[in-house]
Order: C-alpha cells, then structure tokens, then sequence
C-alpha cells in the first residue's frame, strides 16, 4: 500500500481541524499536542502501525500507548478515521462530556484500541516497557510503540523504565519523544536543560533524531527502528505544539486550552479548510485508512487462520480453577510459627507450578519479601525464557511495569516491596483498578513489626489509604494458611489490583481457618458460648489475629463469657458480601466489640455501634526503632493489654 505525502499532508490536517474542534466544542482539553504529533501519528498510522481496527484485541498486533494521555484528541481522531462505524463523528462531538467514550483522557475499556489508561505522566511510557516485556516473554514479534511528551520525560518515573529497558535491551519498543520544549508555565528548558539523546543512549537505547513535521525523515526513522531489533528506540522529533494555529502555535496558551473561535477559524484558513465548517472530513482520508485497515485485516485472518490449524495439534489448556489453585496449596505445621512472608514464598513457589503465566519480580528486595520463584529462571537481555524480574530499586517503576505485562494479554504480573514502600507504587495501583487490569502486588514488613529500621520503615497509614482506593483489593492473612488461600483469591480475581501485606516477624499457624471464609473477606474464625448481645467481639487483622485469639480464650476459659474471633483479611471483599452475610459475622446486636490493627484506625469506625461498647487498639501514630518485641510492649499490642481493653467492656 502506497500512502504519499501529499496524503499524509492531508490527513494531518484533518487530524489537526478535528482536535481543534473536539476541543472547541467541549470548550475545554488540550490541542497543542495533538496538533503537533498529528504528522508523527499519521505517518505511524497509515505506513507502519500493524493494527485492525475491525479486531482491536488481535493478539500480534502492535500496541500503541499515548503516554501523554491529554492528546486524547488525536486518539479520538485516529480511532474514528480507522472506523467510522465504531467511533462515530457523533461521538467525537461528545468529548470531554458526561457519558462519553471520548474522555478527557483516554481510558482502557472505554475506547476500542486504547491499550492503557494513561494521564499521569510517564506511567504510560512505563506501561509499554511492561508490555514489550510481556511480548518478549510470550515470543512475539509484535512491536509496542510510545508517544511521549517533554512531561513524560521529565517525570522520574520515565527514567526508572528507560534504564530498565535498556538493561534487558529490550528490542521492539520504540518510543517517539514529542520534544515542543513547551509547558504549561513556559519553556521546558526553564526547568529542565537535560540532553536527551545522551541521557537514553547512556540507558543503552538507540536514539535518533528528526523533524517531525518532515515525512520523509519520520518514515525513514520509523523504517530504521523497525530494524533495530537489539535495543530499544527513541527518536526524538522537534515539533511545533499547536502546529498550525498561525497565532498560538509554538506557545503554552495551546496546551491546555481551546484556542477560540477566531483561532480555529484562521487555523482551517490557513490549512486550506472552510473555516465556516466543523468536523470536516475529506473522503480521500477516510480511503486511506480504510485501505490501511483492510491490510492489516488480511494480515491478522492469516495469522487466526494459522493459530487455529495449530490448536488442533495443540489445543489450549483449559483456564485454572480456583478448586486447581486450592488443591496445589502447601500445608503448613501448626506446631511451627513462621512468617507470612516466608509463608508466602512457599505459597507462591506451589501455585507457580500450576499458572504458567504467572511472572514478576522485586524492587531489589527478593531476599527480604521472599518472592522468588525458584525453579523459573530470571529474565534477562539475553533470555526472556525466565519468569523471574530484577526491577532494582524501582518501585514506581516496577508497579506500572507490571500493570503494563498485566494489561498486554493474559500474563498475571507481580511487584514487590516493603509495604511502606506502597506509597510509591500508589499511582499505578490506582491506575489499574481504573483500568479493571489484575495486578498483583506484594508488601512485605507489614507493621511497625519492622522493629529496628524505624518509623521510615514502618507502615502505619499506608493500609488505611490502600482500602480507600475503589476497585482494589487488600489482603492481610493472619497466618500461612490464610495466605495461600488469600493467593488463591488474587490469583483468581480478574477485575482489578489485588495488594497482600505479609509480616516481618514469625506468627502462630492457626486452627479454624477457612478458605471460603476467605473467599469472603472476613470470617468466624473461633467463639464459644451463646452468642447473643453480651458477647464480646474481636475483628483483627493479620498478625493480631493470633492475639485477639489469645485474649478470648482467656476470656472465655476465666470469666464464662461469651467470644466471637472474626478473622478479617479483607476489609474489601467483606463489604462486598451480601448485608445478609455480614450481618452474620458481625451482628448489631454484638455492639460489645474490640477492633485490633497495626496500623491506622482510619476506616475502621464503620465496624462501631456505640461509641461506648466499641474499643480500638490501633496505632495512629509513627512508630520507633527498636526490636519488634520492644515495640508490642510500648504500643500495647500484647495479649495482656488487649484483655485490659476488653475488660472495659464489661
């Protein structure tokens, strides 16, 4: 298929009229990138990108990521020019509106062809290592390309990726770097007089450099990277932002907002468009993408057509099961405390053996969180056989990483860290509940348990603010076996982040606990006598489980009083539950309660009846540094204590 400049010229611009009007009639977004890259897009689009616009989730197509996902305008305009029929004119009129598929940002699951959910900058960028990664690991040839902007680049997160893609060198990721020098306050170059090309060939990257608004030294560019199949690309194109708004063009008053009637008017006049027409579309445009869909479309039937001949001598496994996920479980000796995050070495090592897809890695502390799989080699730039990841010291990094392996096809990706650690994996955590993708990630060194490195170190509000994200998961075992059938729920969960929060410190392997209470969020784990409304009621977590047991127990063996131990490993799951359920395992008439967490308070008053008959042993302060011990003494996280506070209840 032959595509000339001249054509390219004029789907550029009609690319350039249509984000000028999308963001005119919204009266709010971004036009500048999107009219800057248009020439970078279209000549991307129409002669390299392998892409079917009639199956968007072809699985050896290449992916494509805006890292800067406020150009979601050109996004727009490319996916309505691909297929009309799928995002309609109509649509495009819509932007930035309530109910729309065309929103301000461009989100996974909403628009056909939108890879990722992308706004916070860089993370897209990271995301599409993720993805390359999870292609190379998979054997495909498909190429994952990237456009960011000078934002992404000055963001740290872009900077931990590149590194680590250079490391691997990580062959088929092609990152286009929309270099304008424009921002919101001004010049980049005001605040940031790095040199690029230097910086990312010092990553190990191939860097070229072009104008981008030239086709033929993009096509060029575009046809060299294609080649370079040893090491990552950037190239680096010099564009105008807002390029073609004669008044505006080149300045930060396009970046983010509409550039006015008068302005759009004379931008179509000067492109050669009816200035007093909106939404214009040539029929020639709609040709040449039509021409470029039906070629890949042909690509893409042989490739089924091929798959399909070779599943008949290979047929595809079956999906896991969660009684398949239960069955390969470890069991653990009750005779033997032991740490759950030594705990969750065992378990992830057993159901390694059974998920096939099953990969990540750690933020330079495999030895300390124990997530190794220890039979399944490391990745590397030399061998991507491996299902093991060195993220190094990268945990904002690592976390979109393994949202974009996650995101790329059916690979279950893991990060971990310390769990106070979490507050630099947050935005990716965030983003891939917006995006429903199933990551997993691992937190280790759960409490101010830590001990002798310290409040730094020591999680206290960091679990409170993980519930408060919708759509993720928490879960904290109180002890090995909960922990396996805490994986078994991850692992089975395919509709947004799950986080598990392992100990430092060694706890008790405890009777009674139940993978269907589990499955639920939060369960009876022991009580004794009649259970009526002077009963007194435990709700832990984790490693205070084991002592909210204790404590009853004694209550129970002492005084005759009626206990209730309810194990809550997911706050989130358990609210999940019918009111029917949770009225069950928590019910108002027990208004004598004893809510027990190494951490924040935060969130848990949603558990209280009465503010008399409801008492607390939370920590809502930092912790110190000292031996872990030491610090349940000082903090009152004994069982001494914690009978004291539930003695004011009677």
């Amino acid at each position: 298929m032959k595509v000339t400049n001249e054509q390219l010229k004029l789907t550029a611009d009609t690319i350039r009229c249509l984000c000028a009007d999308m963001v005119e009639q919204a009266n709010s977004g971004h036009p500048g990138a999107a009219m800057g890259m248009a020439d970078l897009a279209s000549t991307l689009w129409l002669r390299h990108l392998n892409v079917d616009p009639r199956d968007p989730s072809w699985k050896n197509r290449d992916r494509l990521v805006f890292s800067g996902g406020h150009a979601s305008p050109l996004v727009y305009a490319l996916t309505h020019l691909s297929r009309p029929d799928s995002v309609t004119m109509d649509e495009l009129k819509t932007f930035r509106q309530f109910g729309s598929r065309c929103a301000g940002h461009p989100e996974r699951g909403v628009m056909p062809g939108v890879e990722v959910t992308t706004g916070p900058l860089g993370q897209g960028f990271a995301m599409a290592v993720g993805m390359q990664i999870a292609a190379k690991k998979k054997g495909r040839t498909n190429r994952t390309w990237v456009f960011m902007g000078d934002g992404d680049i000055e963001e740290g997160i872009s900077h931990e990726a590149a590194s680590l893609a250079g490391t691997l060198k990580l062959g088929g990721l092609i990152a286009i770097y929309d270099f304008n020098d424009i921002q919101i306050e001004g010049h980049v170059t005001d605040t940031n007089r790095d040199d690029a090309k230097k910086r990312f060939e010092a990553y190990g990257w191939k860097v070229l450099e072009i104008d981008g608004h030239n086709f033929d030294e993009i096509h060029r560019a575009y046809l060299k990277a294609i080649k370079i199949a040893e090491v990552p690309v950037m190239i680096i194109a010099k564009t105008v932002i807002g390029k073609g708004a004669p008044n505006k063009c080149n300045t930060a008053d396009c970046h983010g907002a509409p550039l006015g009637a008068d302005e759009v008017a004379a931008t179509k006049t000067a492109l050669g468009f009816d200035p007093a027409k909106s939404f214009e579309v040539a029929p020639e445009v709609y040709e040449v993408f039509a021409q470029r869909g039906a070629l890949c479309h042909r690509w893409r039937n042989a490739e089924v057509k091929a798959e399909k001949e070779a599943a008949k001598s290979a047929p595809a496994a079956a999906p896991i099961t969660r009684e398949q996920l239960l069955a390969a479980l470890p069991k653990f000796d009750p005779e033997k405390p032991i740490a759950t995050r030594a705990a969750n070495s065992t378990v992830m090592n057993a159901l390694a053996d059974v998920m096939p897809n099953f990969l990540g890695g750690s933020a330079d502390l495999e030895g300390s969180n124990k997530t190794g799989l220890k039979k399944y080699g490391w990745i590397s730039a030399e061998d991507f056989s491996g299902r093991n990841i060195h993220f190094g010291v990268r945990e904002i990094a690592m976390s979109a990483i393994v949202n974009g392996i996650t995101a790329y096809e059916d690979l279950r990706g893991f990060g971990a860290t310390f769990f106070v650690f979490s507050d630099y994996c947050r935005p990716a955590i965030r983003l891939a509940a917006i995006m429903n993708v199933p990551s997993m990630f691992v937190f280790s060194h759960d409490s101010f348990y830590v001990g002798e490195d310290g409040p730094t170190h020591e999680p206290i509000e960091q679990l409170a603010a993980l519930r408060t994200i919708p759509n993720v998961t928490d879960w904290r075992p109180a002890d090995a076996n909960e922990t396996g059938y805490c994986w078994v729920e991850m692992l089975m969960n395919a509709k947004g982040p799950s986080c598990i929060m392992t100990t430092r410190q060694n706890i008790p392997v405890l009777e009674g606990t139940s993978a269907e209470g589990v499955a639920k969020g939060g369960y009876i784990l022991w009580q004794a006598g009649r259970q009526d409304k002077d009963t007194i009621l435990f709700i832990a977590t984790g490693s205070e489980v084991a002592i909210a047991l204790d404590v009853a127990h004694r209550i129970w063996d002492e005084e005759n009083r009626s206990v209730r131990v309810v194990s809550m490993p997911s706050v989130k799951r358990f609210f999940e539950q019918k009111c029917t359920y949770r009225e069950y395992i928590a019910p108002e008439m027990m208004t004598k309660r004893v809510i027990v967490e190494a951490g924040s308070r935060f969130g848990w008053d949603r558990f209280r009846l009465d503010y008399k008959t409801t008492k607390f042993l939370t920590k809502d302060d930092f912790g110190a540094s000292a031996p872990y011990k030491v610090l349940a003494k000082e903090f009152g996280f004994t069982a001494e204590n914690l009978y004291t506070i539930a003695k004011e209840l009677v």
